[in-house]
């Protein structure tokens, strides 16, 4: 490991090709109009965090993050009713610039969720001209987990999130 990388698992697997995906994984790959610095930093500062990251009409009030490796997140998202959706989590990688890992599978402190349902692989490649090929895998640990995040509407909710987050980092 050196000074640039920090990680969990040097092993952890390194495909980021939208091709190369598991029957339980979601997967999108778009080329953003923004740099692999500035994609980062929207992911990984909170106050820009919370500017993107729920699909409308949600918001984000609260984004406590601990950008490293075994690191703690929480991130609520609202609903305009008022009501909160807790979402826990631990960072496993973490490499500026290129790559953040994340899991539901842990909370604070290594304690396993009561129900695990993804981990999430965000990939920052240079796609020339000032712009990154941003890829997010996200991986379920069942098919059925993984058919009920399709359903509760993943694609058009990232895909709005994307544009939000293309958006900011672009501005």
């Amino acid at each position: 490991m050196n000074s640039e990388t920090a990680t969990l698992d040097a092993a952890a697997p390194q495909s980021t090709n939208p091709a190369e995906t598991s029957p339980r994984d979601l997967v999108i790959s778009r080329v953003l109009r923004a740099s692999r610095k500035r994609l980062f930093e929207a992911w990984t500062n909170p106050e820009l965090l919370k500017q993107w990251f729920a699909p409308k009409p949600f918001s984000t009030p609260v984004a406590d993050l601990d950008v490293r490796p075994g690191g703690s997140s929480l991130i609520v998202m609202r609903d305009p009713q008022g009501n909160d959706f807790p979402n826990r989590g631990v960072f496993l990688e973490v490499v500026p610039n290129e790559r953040l890992v994340f899991t539901d599978a842990y909370t604070e402190a290594w304690l396993p969720s009561e129900k695990p349902f993804m981990t999430v692989i965000l990939t920052f490649e240079d796609a020339g001209e000032g712009k990154t090929r941003y890829t997010a895998r996200v991986q379920h640990w069942t098919i059925a987990d993984r058919d009920t995040h399709e359903k509760m509407g993943f694609y058009p909710g990232w895909n709005q999130c994307i544009d939000q987050l293309e958006a900011l980092a672009s501005s």
